[in-house]
This record gives C-alpha cells, structure tokens and sequence, in this order.
C-alpha cells in the first residue's frame, strides 16, 4: 500500500515496515532480537525459531524493495550478549553492501565496538529530508520535523461481527509524529486511540489496511 505523506512516498508493508522511496530506505522499529534466548536464560519457556523467523521475513523485504539502507528506529536487540545476536552476525553477512542505521533504543545496551563489528552505525537521532527518527515517542510541543517512533508497539481495536473486538498492530501517522508497529513477533501491543483527522493503517496477517 503507497501512502503520500509529509511529501513523501511511504511504501507501507504487512510485514512491519515501511519502504521510504525517495530515500531507497527501508524503515523498521523493534526487533528485540534476543529477546527469546533471554526468556529461555530465565527459564521462561517461549517457542524456539522466533529469531529466523522474523530475520527471514525482513530477508523478503530486502529481496522485494531491495534498499539501499535499513534505518532500525530503535530495540534491534533486546539485552546482553547471547546465541541470537551471533546468529544475527552471519544473517548480516548476506548483505554487505546494505548499510543499517540504528537509531539506539533503550534495550540496545551492547558495547558500541560490538555494534561496529556487527556493521551497524549508531544514532541517537536520525535527520532525512526534514524526517527525524527517534526510538522515544515524541510529545505535541516538540517542534521542527516531522518524527517517527517506535518503543510502543502500537495497536488499534477492530469491531467484528457480535461482541468481537481484533487487536492489530498499525502503523499510526498523528499530526506531529508517526509510531512505527513492532516488527519482532515477539512483543504485545499498546493500543491506541486516534484522532478523526489521523491516519491508521491495521495489519491483519499478510493484509494491511487503513482504519476509518
């Protein structure tokens, strides 16, 4: 679905992220790879493969929009040093010539040399083309650019048939800043309530569309 933006052209995916097309970028938030195997470490029983899950299904982003950049609006990992962030340093290796941004979030604590190693450039903050990426959601006095955050996992409540009431997740575009969905499976949602003139577009399986 191509949405028309802040003067830009968002390519919006049911696979959690967004293609940015003016800047050949493919845009997602949280991750939390590790996440798993950090359960697991605590003896928290959590199904096993959800990590080649998720990086498989961002492999067929970059073989369907191939980017030139991967901005990753913060939480790529989750915690400390474990099995899954060596697992994603053979995943990275496929793509060389990709470059990643990762705009720190608050549970990527790995020591920055490892980040290097691992062919990842640290930001606090992003600016491009007036767009500013934070993983902290913004508030309403922040001027300046238009932002995108991730951090909340955003969801939004679908009224079915009866008494049925859907959680999705969505990506959501407010009047100042937009909050991208969560890409890692492994995560609930905080669901939000929108505005008349804001736009949401829901994510239901391998179908994205905008709610009214």
């Amino acid at each position: 679905m191509v949405f028309n933006f802040q003067q830009q052209t968002w390519h919006l995916s049911a696979g959690r992220a967004l293609f940015w097309e003016e800047e050949k970028a493919l845009v997602l938030s949280d991750l939390h790879l590790g996440k798993s195997a950090h359960f697991r470490k605590a003896g928290i029983a959590v199904p096993a493969g959800i990590i080649q899950e998720d990086l498989f299904r961002l492999q067929q982003l970059i073989t369907h929009y191939r980017p030139e950049r991967i901005i990753v609006v913060g939480d790529l990992f989750h915690s400390s040093l474990n099995n899954d962030v060596q697992y994603f340093r053979l995943w990275r290796g496929q793509f060389p010539h990709i470059r990643f941004e990762l705009v720190k979030g608050n549970h990527d604590i790995l020591e920055d040399e490892l980040y290097a190693a691992l062919q990842l450039s640290l930001h606090d903050t992003l600016t491009l083309r007036n767009i500013h990426f934070m993983h902290e959601p913004c508030t309403p006095e922040q001027p300046g650019a238009y932002i995108f955050s991730g951090h909340l996992h955003p969801g939004i409540a679908i009224a079915g048939s009866g008494r049925q009431r859907l959680r999705l997740p969505c990506f959501y575009f407010g009047r100042h800043c937009g909050i991208l969905p969560a890409f890692g499976r492994f995560t609930g949602l905080a669901m939000l309530r929108p505005e008349e003139d804001e736009a949401v577009f829901a994510i239901a399986n391998s179908s994205i569309f905008q709610v009214q």
